[in-house]
Parts: C-alpha cells; sequence; structure tokens
C-alpha cells in the first residue's frame, strides 16, 4: 500500500513539474501531485470547446492553446460521435473527459456532477430573428458604407495590426486571432488568423466576467437585486459569519475579503486552477472560503468571487434550468444581436461566468458597444442608468478595478492611453477595450502565451489610437 502511494506521488510530481515548468522545483509531492489533475482536465476541457465550441482544427489546438501540455506528457483526443474529448497523462493514472451538449458548450465530467448533467442542456433556448444578420452593423453584419472616416491614418492602423499578427519577428508567438477597431460605432479595421473567420467563436476567457456584471445590471435594472445588500450566499447566514457581511458591490469590486488565490502558472495548485479543472460546484468551492480580511478593505482579483456572483444571477433569475439558460440570451444577447454566444456552464449547473464564454469577434464587439452607448441599444435601455459608469469607476480599494471590469484610472496597465480607457481582459490576451474620450473600442482575441511578458497591451492600444481621428 505505501509502495502503491509512493508511485503515485512520484508519478504526479513528475507530471505537474513537466506540465508547469515555472514552478519552484521544492514543492512538496502532495502540491505536485494535485497539480496533475488540473493539467489533464484543462486540456480535456480546451480540447472539447476549441473543437466542438470553436471549430477548430484539433492539430492546430495542440500546437497552440495545448502545447504545453503536449510537450510535458500530456496526450489525449475526441470522439467525434461521441462528442467528448479525453486526455490522459502518464498512461491511465490521470485521466479527464469532456463532453459537448450543444448550447452549454463542454464540460468536464467530474465526481459530484449534477444527476442530470447529460440531459440538463438538451433544450430549445430563445432564437434572435432569422434575418439577424442581414441588418445593418451593429444589430447585424451587413457593415454598409465602409468609407473611414475623416482624419483616419490607414497606413498606421495597419502597422498596429501587421504587429499583432506577425509572430515572425517574436521568439515566442502570441498567436493573434482575431482584431476589430471600432471608431464611433464604426468598423474600421478587422482581421483575422488562417483558419479563424467572423464566423469562429473565440475563448474569452476573464472577458466572461464583464458579461457576468452586465447580467447583475440587468437584474438590478428590474428590482430583483440591490447591490449594497448583503450578498445572498446560503452559506454565510449563520449570524455569527463575518461573511455575512459581504455585499454584492464587494463581490462586484472584489474586496469580499475571501481568502481565494489566482496565481495560475507559477503556483500548480491556484485555487483557479484547481477550481476551473477540478471541481464540480466551483461557487460552492468560493463560498466555503474563510475570510482574510473585513469587506471593502482589499482588492483581491478572484475568479471564485464571480462564480459567486454567477450563482446568484441563478438564484435570482430562478424557473427552470431552461429559463436559467434562457436569461442572457433573451435579456442580452438577442437584444443586441450576440448570436453565437456559448457560456459553459461548470457540472453542477451554474454557469462560468468567471471564464467560459465563447463569442466571435464581431460579438465581442457589439458587448463593447453596448457599453459605449452607456448601456442603450436602438433605443432600449439594457442596462440600467448609471451602470456602465459604475462599471468603470474604481472601487474603494484600487485605482485598477472597477466592477467586473479593468480600468487605467492609475494608469498602471495602459500608461500611454487616456485614463477612461475601460476594459473586459480575459487571460493569454484577450480584449474588449474601450476609449470613450477617443470614441475607438479594440477588440483583441488570441492564444498567447506568458502574456505579461510576451503581449503589450499598452503598445498596441496607443498605436490604434495614433490611427484614430
Amino acid at each position: 500500500m505505501k509502495k502503491t502511494i509512493l508511485i503515485v506521488i512520484a508519478a504526479g510530481a513528475v507530471l505537474a513539474a513537466a506540465a508547469t515548468p515555472l514552478i519552484p522545483t521544492d514543492y512538496d509531492p502532495v502540491t505536485l501531485v494535485k497539480a496533475a489533475p488540473i493539467a489533464t482536465g484543462y486540456a480535456a476541457k480546451m480540447l472539447c470547446a476549441g473543437v466542438f465550441v470553436s471549430g477548430l482544427d484539433p492539430d492546430t489546438m495542440w500546437e497552440q492553446d495545448l502545447k504545453l501540455m503536449r510537450d510535458n506528457t500530456v496526450r489525449g483526443g475526441f470522439d467525434p460521435a461521441k462528442k467528448t474529448a479525453t486526455t490522459r497523462a502518464l498512461g491511465f493514472l490521470f485521466k479527464r473527459t469532456a463532453v459537448y451538449r450543444g448550447p452549454c458548450g463542454c464540460t468536464l465530467e467530474l465526481p459530484g456532477r449534477s444527476p442530470d448533467f447529460t440531459t440538463q442542456c438538451d433544450i430549445q433556448l430563445p432564437a434572435p430573428p432569422p434575418d439577424l444578420a442581414l441588418q445593418p452593423w451593429p444589430v447585424g453584419d451587413a457593415l454598409g458604407d465602409t468609407a473611414p472616416p475623416v482624419g483616419l491614418d490607414r497606413a498606421k492602423l495597419d502597422a498596429a495590426l501587421d504587429w499583432a499578427f506577425d509572430d515572425a519577428r517574436r521568439p515566442i508567438p502570441v498567436h493573434t486571432r482575431a482584431v476589430i477597431i471600432i471608431y464611433d460605432g464604426k468598423i474600421v479595421a478587422e482581421r483575422y488568423a488562417p483558419g479563424i473567420t467572423a464566423e469562429t467563436r473565440l475563448l474569452g476567457w476573464s472577458m466572461s466576467k464583464s458579461i457576468t456584471s452586465a447580467l447583475v445590471g440587468i437584474l438590478v435594472r428590474d428590482g430583483k437585486l440591490e447591490i449594497r445588500k448583503p450578498a445572498p450566499v446560503p452559506e454565510w447566514q449563520s449570524p455569527d459569519d463575518p461573511r455575512g457581511k459581504i455585499t454584492l458591490e464587494n463581490l462586484l469590486h472584489m474586496d469580499d475579503g475571501l481568502d481565494f488565490h489566482e496565481v495560475y502558472e507559477n503556483k500548480p495548485d491556484d485555487d483557479a486552477g484547481y477550481m476551473f479543472f477540478t471541481v464540480p460546484d466551483m461557487a460552492a468551492y468560493a463560498a466555503a472560503k474563510p475570510p482574510a480580511a473585513p469587506p471593502g478593505t482589499v482588492f483581491n482579483y478572484s475568479s471564485g468571487t464571480t462564480m459567486l456572483l454567477a450563482r446568484i444571477i441563478r438564484q435570482t433569475v430562478g424557473g427552470t434550468y431552461a429559463d436559467y439558460l434562457a436569461f442572457p440570451r433573451r435579456e442580452l444577447f438577442n437584444k443586441i444581436g450576440m448570436r453565437s454566444v456559448v457560456i459553459e456552464p461548470d457540472p453542477s449547473g451554474i454557469l462560468v461566468g468567471a471564464g467560459f464564454t465563447y463569442a466571435t469577434a464581431r460579438d465581442w464587439a457589439r458587448f463593447g458597444l453596448l457599453y459605449y452607448y452607456d448601456g442603450v441599444w436602438n433605443g432600449e435601455r439594457i442596462l440600467p442608468e448609471g451602470w456602465v459608469e459604475f462599471s468603470r469607476t474604481p472601487g474603494p480599494t484600487t485605482g485598477e478595478y472597477g466592477a467586473q471590469w479593468w480600468l487605467n484610472a492609475d494608469k498602471k496597465w495602459w500608461p500611454d492611453c487616456p485614463g477612461d480607457l475601460y476594459s473586459a481582459w480575459g487571460h493569454e490576451g484577450q480584449f474588449v477595450t474601450i476609449i470613450p474620450s477617443r470614441k475607438t473600442i479594440v477588440v483583441r482575441l488570441g492564444q498567447t502565451p506568458d502574456e505579461e511578458n510576451n503581449w503589450d497591451r499598452n503598445y498596441f492600444t496607443r498605436e490604434i489610437l495614433a490611427a484614430m481621428p
């Protein structure tokens, strides 16, 4: 028995050390073993969604999205008949399977999943009008007059896009997949990588958080939620639980004080990776976190916090599971022409509003336009009055974050860009960046490893703005 345990620990240590080369070598074996299911879960989930949701070539997935996994002993494939993807490491010692479920996208099969996991997405969701794509931009895809605005420097704009897509000059490819530039509501530049089209759904990672904030805003608009009241989290309702003082506003600003760690690559068992790829009920995992600071005193970026918001949305919408899945489409996506969006649920059925949203580049651009237009679309108020301003106003503990949006108030991330810039920002270089004072929206989607050192968001945005009128 002891020998078996030692073999498992040693094998997990080998895998984890290989799959996450940036982690310290003196991590204890138990911590390293914990990383192995994360690696295989990540690979299965990404492969499934890449093939069945985005329609990407599997070889491209392994070469770009899963290169680190492939180079470090993770192997796998997909079954087109069963619509599953399965990955393994060290034979069958570590194995994960993700299953595609139509409008719900892909979800990992994990112990503790919802009993109706395989059937709950077998439903018809509200569809947009059939002729929507033929309508003029931005509701539809008919771009109409494509003449550039007076004063646009096309050469500078093209040079900025060339920089974004040219990997030949870089030691590590950034794999830019789509860029859309909007000026005063009009698309002035749009470019895609080979194999990517205007119909390709692309993962937004934590840009999903900004969508979750919008859905909270819609419930606030309807009088179903109040942001300054204690968050309705069942696990915190004991009178002596200090977490009972955490408000919905604290969750939106990520100053709830929960002891959640979001470190990613340089720590194999950080809370975010563990939650996303090994936990069947992500919101419950986050709700169980103890307090580390009083609410409203410390900014702590946390995907677990957004998963609490996602579950609060589910509780507030109520009704059947079909009602819940229909809510974002009926109240947001269909109204602004976002026809492609897929938000994947975790195995418990809660939509992963912290990170698993897929949409075309144009649909991400439409989401940015909704905020640029102050939450109003074709004369209809989608977001409550003041919600956009609230979203892009710094919380009480930091100048870099509002209500699930990154800000430039302190010029930390975009030092050469206007201070009114705000951005939905996702892992590996996903951005919907809005600069109201320059009437500009920048959408960039890609598969960029080591984003912090390998993608200069400030330079790219600055060069785009230099080309604008």
